[in-house]
């Protein structure tokens, strides 16, 4: 793609991601689910994937109140899943749907906001895992369903505080400093041999569990909605961003991207529910 590509300026028609398969960690809060069912709402399939199946129950059956196209439920949960989980999620997704054409990495998990000289070492582990280590097997598990779809998009949820350290964010911010890497990496090794790009995108202050987490006091009602920063995730899901690869972006304007931007939550087999 030529000339310069801001997600926050697309206006998705209704039918943008119609025909599209995406995959969205995360999917039962958040800014998660207000994307699985933007992506709904724009004629997507979507798989769901989360650790919590009766909450991926309730986002189902809103996608089924709502007339959109048919969505799927893949429970995994990233801090505990095994290699054979992953393995059944993407036999699964490829049986049922053949390909995949969007990778949604929206899970998390906070951990503490300590110093480093204090942070706790197995917090440090679980949020390493969760936020990087979940992040990199579950892409490398369905490349092969990516790489099956003539267009297919992986985007990452970045972090203000992975892009400039700031005290005190410890394992948070390391993570999402290497989810930056990773992406980089991925984007540089699929250009030009695939159809598939990678990208960052960081949602910036929302109203979601992970803000209030980071900041108790902080009142929830002048931040906005996750279903206000829907937008650039379809953008970057869906044909919009087609040659765009290797790129971080911010789903809110510069002074409105401090802290934490995805919520909590995470993902084994794939299933439909009527």
């Amino acid at each position: 793609m030529s000339g310069p590509f801001d997600p926050r300026a697309h206006s998705a028609r209704a039918d943008e991601l119609a025909g599209r398969v995406i995959a969205i960690t995360g999917a039962s809060s958040g800014i998660g689910h207000a994307v699985a069912l933007a992506c709904a709402q724009h004629a997507a399939e979507v798989v769901l994937i989360g650790r919590d199946a009766k909450k991926l129950e309730v986002v189902h059956a809103q996608i089924t109140a709502s007339g959109a196209p048919q969505a799927s439920i893949a429970v995994l949960d990233l801090e505990k899943a095994l290699a054979r989980d992953y393995d059944q999620l993407a036999d699964a997704l490829l049986e049922r749907y053949g390909r995949l054409d969007g990778l949604l990495h929206n899970a998390g998990v906070l951990g503490t906001l300590t110093p480093i000289e204090h942070y706790d070492v197995p917090t440090w582990c679980r949020v390493l895992h969760v936020n990087l280590t979940a992040a990199f097997a579950l892409t490398q598990v369905l490349l092969p369903a990516l790489k099956k779809s003539a267009d297919a998009s992986v985007v990452f949820t970045a972090s203000a505080v992975g892009r400039e350290g700031r005290a005190y964010w410890g394992a948070y911010a390391v993570s999402k400093f290497a989810i930056e890497g990773l992406s980089q990496v991925l984007a540089a090794e699929l250009e030009g041999i695939s159809q598939v790009r990678v990208n960052t995108l960081n949602p910036g202050r929302a109203r979601t569990a992970m803000r209030r987490q980071a900041y108790p006091a902080e009142d929830l009602e002048t931040l906005p909605l996750p279903t206000a920063l829907t937008a650039p995730y379809l953008a970057l899901l869906g044909p919009a961003s087609r040659g765009v690869t290797g790129r971080a972006f911010d789903a809110q304007p510069a002074s409105a991207t401090a802290g934490p931007g995805s919520s909590a939550a995470s993902s084994d087999a794939l299933s439909s529910r009527n």
